[in-house]
């Protein structure tokens, strides 16, 4: 067997990339960092693994203290364990990202936090190799997207499926033709359409819809080509 120097052991952490969505666009949550170093500068939500738990557990733990909300969507995303990725010693980080309904989470405990929520497509710069995170998380979310039916935990219980669509045009930064994208998700069969409607838009209104069981968010077709 090796020899191993355990003078050398590695430090782990996990890093969260927290996505939300509000007011028809999709957000991260970053903290301004208060340590060095590149204290001052904005970082994903992160954490040290602890040596009795996992990094699932580790990164669970995290964004539940953060954000108070339970039964959350995590996905893991990679690990990252360049020797020189943090300038303060040698760590390794494995990166998840989680799918938040802004509005039910606990607002004061994330502002206690200093954490807030950035637009995607306005971020600020992030420290060290956060933005490379976030690049491979929202692909990594947009391969979900193309397979599986997102907005579960992102959408209030009760959408339009312009809002639905407005959803999708924010994960993939393009715009999606109304009327196919409506007939490509009315086919899948996995929402059900209320007998309400949504009048802010014009006066014919637009029906609200509701996600059925979880077992419809999985289809054996893309819905989104990418």
């Amino acid at each position: 067997m090796l020899q191993y120097d355990f003078r050398q052991a590695h430090l782990v952490a996990i890093d969260n990339v927290v996505f939300g969505y509000d007011q028809g666009q999709l957000k991260l949550l970053l903290f301004e960092r208060n340590i060095e170093p590149s204290k001052g500068g904005w970082s994903l939500v992160g954490g040290w693994v602890k040596p009795d738990e996992s990094v699932e557990d580790a990164a669970y733990r995290v964004l539940t203290n953060i954000t108070g909300l339970s039964n959350l969507f995590m996905e893991q995303v990679e690990v990252f364990s360049k020797p020189d990725r943090d300038p303060g010693g040698r760590v390794i980080s494995v990166v998840f990202y989680a799918l938040i309904d802004i509005k039910a989470h606990d607002h004061q405990m994330v502002n206690q936090y200093g954490a807030k929520w950035w637009p995607v497509n306005k971020l600020p710069e992030l420290i060290f190799d956060h933005g490379v995170m976030k690049d491979a998380a929202l692909q990594r979310l947009r391969i979900k997207a193309s397979r599986d039916l997102v907005g579960r935990d992102l959408l209030p219980a009760e959408f339009t499926l312009t809002q639905l669509r407005n959803l999708y045009n924010c994960i993939f930064m393009k715009e999606f033709d109304p009327g196919n994208f409506r007939k490509k998700i009315i086919s899948l069969n996995a929402l059900r359409r209320l007998d309400k409607k949504d009048l802010s838009e014009s006066k014919k209104g637009a029906y609200y819809y509701k996600f059925k069981n979880k077992s419809a968010d999985q289809f054996t077709e893309r819905i989104i080509n990418i």
